[in-house]
């Protein structure tokens, strides 16, 4: 698994809400949202965005460039 969709999973997980929540927050499909947690797809610049603002952590963190979320 891509490390975007471990991160993604950890965050949700972490934050205790449903993939519907997240996808409502960020302005997407739950379908969508769930392709990027599966690895079946990648967020282009403005959803990675959008998931790093909703999760408050850095793009280079939900990429795997650092293991510092800020």
């Amino acid at each position: 698994m891509d490390i975007l969709a471990k991160r993604l999973i950890e965050l949700r997980t972490l934050k205790n809400v449903s993939r519907k929540e997240v996808a409502i927050r960020t302005g997407m499909s739950e379908r969508t949202y769930q392709r990027y947690e599966n690895d079946e797809r990648d967020p282009d610049a403005p959803v990675l965005k959008k998931l790093a603002d909703y999760y408050d952590v850095s793009a280079d963190y939900l990429l795997g460039r650092t293991d510092t979320p800020k």
